[in-house]
């Protein structure tokens, strides 16, 4: 056997193990990409938007946000009261003025309009869900970030 009839399939060889590598690595990015896109840190949805009979120019609203494993929030506040329960997981909500609260599921809390708070998702596993009721003016925004 010549060297060069060794050569060639040796040849063949590196390339296939280099294209196969190539191939795997792309579609290991992809994969990467589609999955972090499906998970959004925080995601809101609103279940119930309601006019309030008897209080002109007021609404209700009933909210789940889901936080993704130690999502958070950012600095914010509600234009309207906020009233919040705990579905799942577990939560710290740092409010202006007042010291961190440590909230897991089963426990509510109250935010009143325009305080400035963030909240996080405390487990770096485990999603958090939060059913929230708020009651605000009408056509306000659910949230308003602050810098």
């Amino acid at each position: 056997m010549s060297a060069y009839q060794v050569e060639v399939p040796m040849k063949r060889t590196v390339l296939m193990l280099a294209l196969a590598v190539a191939v795997g690595i792309a579609i290991g990015t992809i994969g990467t990409q589609v999955l972090n896109a499906q998970q959004e840190p925080l995601k809101r949805t609103v279940l119930l938007r309601q006019d309030l009979v008897g209080m002109e120019g007021k609404e209700a609203l009933v909210v789940l946000v889901e936080a993704a494993p130690g999502a958070v929030a950012g600095k914010h506040y509600h234009p309207g009261h906020e009233l919040a329960y705990i579905l799942e997981g577990s939560a710290s909500i740092e409010m202006q003025g007042k010291a961190p609260m440590a909230l897991k599921a089963g426990d509510s809390t109250y935010i009143p309009p325009k305080l400035v708070h963030d909240a996080k998702n405390t487990s770096s596993t485990a999603p958090l869900k939060v059913l929230a009721f708020v009651i605000t003016e009408k056509g306000q925004p659910l949230t308003v970030e602050v810098k």
